[in-house]
């Protein structure tokens, strides 16, 4: 199971399950994402299963996810209005900076190599 959290507040907003694949990788069978408008505002569901692809695979596995980064900017251009908007600046606002990053990419994802403080814990639904 994968959760992630706001790096500004804490709170929990995606959660997937994943299941093996018959050639030996993996495969979100389930994703969850917050519900409560507090927290959370979803622009669209295709939104939410795009930012947990691409986390997972441009983040956590350390892959070019090419597809997945231009459907994101395909997707933003049209939510925004801006058809020339720079695929640079879709990536940051989702990804944030990925030169950046405290753990160690490929092959670290698992054996403890990001231990950041513990967020606050996925919150139940109210």
């Amino acid at each position: 199971m994968l959760r992630l959290h706001r790096s500004e507040t804490g709170y929990g907003i995606y959660e997937a399950t994943f299941v093996p694949t018959a050639d030996g990788g993996r495969r979100i069978a389930r994703a969850l994402v917050e519900g409560h408008a507090r927290r959370y505002r979803s622009p669209s569901t295709e939104y939410d299963a795009l930012v947990l692809e691409l986390v997972v695979s441009a983040v956590l596995l350390d892959e070019p996810a090419h597809g997945l980064r231009a459907a994101m900017t395909r997707l933003m251009r049209a939510a925004s209005g801006v058809a020339d908007m720079p695929s640079e600046v879709v990536e940051h606002s989702i990804l944030g900076d990925l030169s950046a990053r405290p753990y160690a990419p490929t092959g670290a994802v698992g054996r403890g190599a990001h231990r950041s403080p513990r967020p606050a814990p996925f919150p139940e639904s109210e």
